[in-house]
């Protein structure tokens, strides 16, 4: 994550949910399953405690399968933003991989909405998450990236990461590495995220 001219300094952090900040519990409808990973609340915290808009970006396929309904999505997300938010801006892609859209990570659609609602550039963002299509959805977008890995990552993916780092706090020591001043992200509001392409 080197800083190149001309790059705008970080002024928010957009977290995948699922083996980032919340321990994969696949296609989870039930908020009482939602289990912090190690050092989620330290990170979110060190985020607010700078003044930089704070996010989450999250493919939900499961909505697209069958297998999940919008309210039971944002039924879990409301359980992650009372144990670790509140965040500013929640948004998801309800599709399946076969559905084309363009908010499905690795597609820039979900970074560059969570951007929008924060009033950031999506520029101006970081995106930490576990597997390639986040790093791959924030370089899309214009965004930083930095890769947690966990036990499902593959090999390659880290390979491939612009940054790589051993836990969430460290990841988002980094990404304050690069920040500017705090972000003007008015008052925070759950945003349940597109429904669309």
């Amino acid at each position: 994550m080197t800083g190149a001219e001309g790059r705008p300094p970080v002024r928010a952090v957009l977290f995948d949910r699922d083996d980032t900040l919340v321990a994969d519990v696949p296609y989870n409808g039930d908020p009482a399953l939602v289990r912090p990973m190690p050092g989620a609340r330290e990170a979110v915290a060190l985020v607010r405690a700078r003044g930089l808009g704070c996010g989450v970006v999250s493919n939900q396929s499961g909505i697209g399968r069958g297998l999940l309904s919008h309210a039971r999505v944002r039924a879990v997300n409301a359980r992650v933003d009372a144990l670790l938010g509140p965040f500013g801006a929640w948004v998801y892609c309800p599709h399946s991989p076969e559905d084309g859209c363009g908010c499905r990570k690795p597609a820039p659609g979900l970074v560059v909405e969570a951007a929008r609602r924060l009033g950031v550039p999506a520029e101006a963002c970081v995106v930490i998450g576990d597997i390639g299509a986040d790093a791959e959805a924030a370089r899309a977008a214009g965004a930083r990236a930095v890769l947690v890995p966990t036990a499902r990552t593959l090999p390659a993916e880290v390979a491939a990461a612009p940054a790589v780092c051993r836990d969430l706090v460290e990841a988002v020591r980094l990404a304050l590495s690069h920040a500017g001043p705090p972000a003007d992200t008015g008052p925070v509001a759950y945003a349940e995220g597109r429904t669309r392409p």
